[in-house]
């Protein structure tokens, strides 16, 4: 029997592919098992997913790992997991899939009919955007994003919502205070060097990390060891989130921790070229602590900064839970 036509509940899949995608899957989970769906959460070996997956009590299928040694590494990782799933649901195929842009999960379920309900925020992420909006049947994004970004890769429905990815997980979050810690504690981000988008970019972690090092105790969050920098913290694999909550400072080349950061009122600088983006200036212009700039300027603005806590519940409290509106989306296909 349809699984569609049993008091509406339905086979869901989830598919991660990063750490953050594992913090989102989570979120999405919780809420869909609540409802009552089933819910197939699938990951692969990766730096971030399975450690995190521990720490949120979740344990999803690991199918396949991540490989980015060269271009021909990446196409044969991607082309084993779309076989391992087309396997996986040849028999019992979900009745909706859910990404953030994993393109594994794109090409299975579009191969197989499925529809897909993808979240994306990352308009330099060229080749993902490619390989993934097209096949989406609904694309959920913040309205920080300009229509242009989803409508040059055909995305057929979009819905917007006030806010951005992190508030799926940070609304309701609760840090626990992690012991030991000698302030103040700076945590700085490693530049994600092997991303497709990266470019071969010139990783400068280190170098400004030392100089950060004399304001206040830095730890280092790499990308692709699990070992980072440690000054008072023995864990081997850390929660970003609950991290930065226990921290003065965070200082980053990717977007994720410093959005994480600023929306629990902790100051946060973003640098790189990639800093400037879409749902970063967005969190800047509602009041959020999140500056972007230059490398060469970051220990000034360290050194301002530094000390400062922000209250930003009642702003936080104004924003949109993207999971919200995922799961009107789902319901939508209740009715279908």
């Amino acid at each position: 029997m349809d699984k569609q036509k049993i008091g509406g509940l339905m086979k869901i899949w989830y598919d991660a592919c990063t750490g953050k995608h594992i913090r989102y899957g989570s979120a999405i989970a919780r809420r869909l098992r609540k409802a009552g769906h089933e819910f197939v959460f699938t990951t692969r070996e990766h730096p971030d997913t399975l450690p995190l997956a521990k720490i949120l009590g979740e344990k999803p299928l690991v199918v396949g790992k991540y490989n980015p040694s060269t271009l021909s590494s990446r196409l044969e990782e991607s082309a084993e997991r779309i076989i391992e799933f087309s396997k996986l649901f040849k028999d019992d195929a979900p009745d909706i899939a859910i990404a953030h842009q994993s393109v594994e999960l794109c090409r299975t379920a579009f191969g197989l009919g499925i529809p897909i309900i993808l979240t994306a925020d990352t308009p330099y992420a060229t080749a993902v955007n490619k390989l993934t909006i097209p096949f989406a049947h609904t694309v959920v994004v913040s309205e920080a994003l300009p229509n242009s970004f989803v409508k040059e890769h055909c995305a057929k429905n979009i819905v917007r919502f006030k806010g951005v990815d992190e508030v799926a997980w940070i609304k309701d979050f609760k840090p626990s205070k992690i012991k030991g810690l000698k302030k103040p504690l700076i945590v700085i981000r490693q530049i994600e060097t092997k991303a497709a988008y990266a470019g071969g970019k010139q990783d400068a972690t280190q170098t400004l990390a030392d100089k950060l090092a004399k304001l206040g105790n830095v730890y280092c969050v790499q990308r692709y060891n699990d070992k980072g920098k440690t000054f008072g913290i023995k864990e081997a694999f850390v929660d970003s989130a609950n991290l930065v909550a226990n921290g003065d400072l965070v200082v980053s080349y990717g977007g994720t921790i410093a959005r994480e950061a600023a929306l629990q009122g902790v100051p946060s600088i973003a640098i790189s070229d990639m800093a400037k983006t879409y749902v970063n200036t967005y969190l800047t212009k509602k009041g959020f602590p999140l500056f972007a700039t230059n490398e060469p300027e970051v220990p000034r603005y360290a050194e301002k900064l530094l000390g400062k806590r922000f209250d930003v519940q009642n702003k936080l409290a104004e924003l949109e839970d993207p999971v919200d509106a995922i799961e009107k989306v789902v319901d939508s296909f209740k009715q279908a």
